[in-house]
């Protein structure tokens, strides 16, 4: 392959003022329908909620956050082709430790409002991934009910990126204190995941096929010596209990359910040769598998290791090259579409420029390999926090590193 091009800088400016964040246009494209509606959409979020003793606040009533679309008849391959490049609101509805709707902004990030997905959408991310966390939001056995409250405005923000056009990503976060995948909590694990999963299928019926469900992130026994290195066989057959149950609860909802993209996973979502290889896959036409691969971890994570990378340059390429031909043998060529929805690199003491080398091979070779989609893990933390891997500032409304961003999107294609 020839060898990166250098990466052009554009600087996007904007503002906030009066207290409203405003948000710029994105980087050449098109006006969309959210850059018509902004004006419209700010007062909408205003009037959208009233303030609850606890800190939390109302979400609209379900009649009026109700979205239809069409569930094209084309195969799952064919829609994750339609995709190019996907951003994360990580740490945000997937935040715990905070009664109701409050733990949204517990973990310090702000509350998510239209203004921030119509910026992330207009820079060019056409792929946004919500994780949830729902456990911490239901009632008892059997029926496990979700809060009025939470899924109201769950479905408030889906509909921020649903409406602009996006294809967004539905997911269940941070469930590892109850969804443990060994034989000893399997049953009471399965019945509740099923729960949840009905009636997230049934609040989302009706909708088009820019709406995906993933049913389980980084399945895995926490704190187990295998959590990150692959399991073990007990473990990955309950994941592959989960999977299943996940896939048969949501077509048994019927409409556009029945064939609406639904994402498998790995062990702890695990891109490891012999985890995927030990993974089954589902008889059934409209799957995919969500695939998290921060690859390679000497680079994108701290590892307080002498063999840490803080520089990038073409000698690691190997490392993706294996990545992504694990990914189109074991997936891609058995017509099984990938998404890899969470890769990203830490901020090390500000090294975009080699981080934006980094996402360039990255997303190249995942372009040149298999067409696979890609969903950066931004947590909102660019300079502080743990796990420096924000990207975009939601208090301001603008981008903490230009550099990192447009070579995202300048390379996806």
């Amino acid at each position: 392959m020839d060898k990166i091009k250098l990466i052009t800088l554009i600087t996007v400016l904007a503002m906030a003022s009066s207290g409203l964040v405003s948000c710029g246009q994105g980087n050449g494209k098109d006006t969309s329908k959210a850059e018509k509606d902004t004006a419209s959409s700010a007062a909408e979020n205003t009037a959208d909620s009233e303030a609850l003793p606890d800190g939390g606040e109302t979400s609209p009533a379900a009649g009026d956050l109700a979205r239809s679309g069409e569930v094209r008849d084309i195969s799952a391959m064919e829609l994750v082709g339609e995709m190019k490049t996907g951003w994360n609101l990580g740490n945000s509805l997937d935040a715990t430790g905070a009664p109701g709707n409050a733990s949204e902004v517990n973990w310090g990030n702000p509350k998510t409002t239209k203004e921030m997905i119509d910026a992330v959408y207009n820079k060019g991310f056409d792929v946004i991934r919500i994780p949830v966390t729902w456990g911490g939001h239901v009632g008892d056995a059997p029926d496990y009910k979700i809060d009025d409250e939470w899924i109201a405005r769950v479905q408030e923000v889906v509909n921020y990126a649903y409406d602009d056009g996006a294809y967004v990503i539905i997911n269940s976060h941070h469930e590892e204190d109850w969804r443990i995948p060994d034989n000893e909590h399997i049953d009471a694990v399965d019945e509740k995941t099923a729960a949840i999963w009905k009636q997230v299928a049934e609040r989302f019926k009706d909708y088009g096929d820019h709406l995906i469900f993933e049913g389980l992130n980084e399945p895995r026994v926490k704190g187990s010596p295998q959590e990150w290195n692959g399991g073990t066989e007990e473990g990955r057959r309950c994941v592959d209990r989960l999977n299943k149950t996940f896939l048969d609860t949501v077509r048994a909802t019927g409409g556009n359910n029945e064939k609406r993209l639904l994402l498998m996973t790995t062990y702890a979502s695990s891109s490891m040769s012999n985890v995927i290889k030990d993974t089954a896959i589902p008889e059934d036409d409209h799957i995919g598998f969500s695939i998290h691969a921060y690859t390679p971890y000497a680079f994108t994570y701290n590892a307080n290791a002498d063999w840490e990378l803080f520089h990038w340059d073409d000698s690691h390429d190997g490392e993706l090259v294996s990545l992504m031909t694990n990914l189109k043998e074991n997936y891609l060529d058995k017509d099984i579409p990938v998404i890899i929805t969470e890769y990203g690199a830490v901020n090390k003491d500000n090294n975009d420029e080699d981080r934006a080398k980094w996402v360039s091979s990255y997303i190249e070779y995942a372009e040149l390999l298999g067409g696979i989609p890609c969903v950066w893990w931004d947590n909102g933390y660019y300079s502080s926090g743990n796990e420096l891997f924000g990207i975009f500032d939601r208090n301001t409304c603008t981008w903490f590193t230009d550099t990192v961003t447009d070579a995202i999107i300048e390379n996806a294609k």
